[in-house]
């Protein structure tokens, strides 16, 4: 299968410690600013499905709004057990906007 880029936002749409749920040919990521790095992930908690891009970002980790779950987005890794893990998405920032590649 052959990779591609796919423009997610402008830089200025995600401000740093934030996050945003932006869906992108029919699948919901989340994308958040760690202190100026982007990082993308699946939106959808693996535990029910929240949406982590509307969850609290403290430091590199999310908060599930629904159930408190919380991931490190950099990694997917879940904070309690590592060994369960989101979808990560490579993402690149070029001319003040920000590339995912699906």
């Amino acid at each position: 299968m052959t990779k591609r880029r796919v423009r997610l936002a402008a830089v200025e749409d995600v401000p740093a410690g934030e996050g945003r749920v932006v869906e992108i040919e029919g699948k919901d990521l989340a994308l958040f600013n760690v202190d100026g790095t982007f990082y993308a992930i699946d939106n959808a908690c693996a535990h029910r499905g929240g949406p982590l891009g509307e969850g609290d970002l403290e430091g590199r980790f999310v908060s599930c709004p629904w159930h408190a779950w919380r991931w490190d987005v950099t990694t997917g890794a879940n904070a309690n057990n590592p060994a369960v893990r989101m979808a990560c998405f490579p993402v690149a920032v070029e001319n003040g906007a920000v590339f995912v590649e699906l």
